[in-house]
């Protein structure tokens, strides 16, 4: 069985947000609705959008809502659920539901979904060539590796006629799940976020939405293929460990991550690249 991280890459920021999380304890989560109200309530996000996104929540919708938000920034995928599931967190802000259910069942952890907020299509980057079509024989393709964004990438690539994937690969399809290749692509499987840093290397990328903005890539304009955002199941969520959805300060974020304000400044600020799933 396939590893949910094949490796698991945290940058020095996130190692020592880890350390400085832990070092809370578990102070900043009591626990569902008998949270303190008042309390600055802890969330994990990635930088882009995530982070964004709850920075304008904070500066401009929080405080009258009477909301108090602590936004602890990382750039890995692992992070953030270890976080809160050992209570140094009180939420997070940077996965989909397939990565999350992928996560919990591979390291026994108990998170949850409150409310999707976002999708950030997934795309087919290169630094080397203009169009799809012109990918060489033999050419060089990296994925990310964790086992839903895999499946996602490999069918971004199967849905517009590169591969083609075994009848009943799902999700967490891999690379033994191709069933046919033409151009005989060569695959390498990197943690997502090493992803645009290895575009010059190899031929194209499958990165995900968040590390092509943090890396100035424009997904609606930049990517050779972008993902549909119809019926699209990679929405990106606010989580928290099982029994904390009733914490009135998650209620409230909820709600104002569903804002008329909210929807505009994605919209207004990621022109595209970003699309509110609400």
């Amino acid at each position: 069985m396939r590893n949910v991280l094949k490796t698991t890459v945290v940058t020095a920021t996130a190692a020592g947000l880890a350390l400085t999380l832990a070092a809370c304890g578990s102070d900043s989560s009591t626990g569902g609705a008998s949270a303190d109200p008042n309390k600055a309530l802890t969330v994990v996000a990635s930088p882009t959008p995530h982070a964004q996104i709850l920075q304008y929540v904070k500066d401009n919708l929080a405080a009258s809502a009477g909301l108090k938000l602590d936004i602890k920034v990382v750039n890995d995928y692992v992070t953030p659920n270890t976080s809160v599931q050992d209570g140094s967190a009180d939420a997070n802000y940077f996965q989909h539901v397939p990565y999350l259910e992928e996560f919990n069942k591979k390291n026994g952890t108990n998170v949850v979904s409150v409310e999707t907020v976002h999708l950030e299509p997934l795309g087919l980057y290169s630094k080397k060539v203009k169009a799809v079509t012109e990918l060489a024989d033999g050419a060089q393709v990296a994925l990310p590796n964790d086992a839903t964004n895999e499946g996602r990438a490999l069918k971004l690539l199967a849905d517009n006629n590169v591969i083609t994937l075994k009848s009943g690969a799902g999700v967490t399809a891999s690379v033994q799940d191709i069933a046919s290749n033409p151009k005989n692509l060569k695959f390498k499987e990197l943690e997502a976020a090493q992803l645009p840093r290895a575009l010059p290397d190899v031929d194209a990328a499958v990165i995900n939405g968040n590390y092509a903005l943090e890396a100035n890539l424009k997904p609606a304009t930049d990517a050779l293929i972008l993902e549909k955002a119809e019926g699209n199941p990679y929405a990106n969520i606010l989580a928290v460990k099982k029994g904390d959805e009733s914490d009135p300060r998650v209620k409230k974020l909820a709600e104002l991550l569903h804002s008329d304000q909210v929807k505009k400044y994605i919209q207004d600020t990621f022109q595209g690249s970003v699309i509110p799933a609400f």
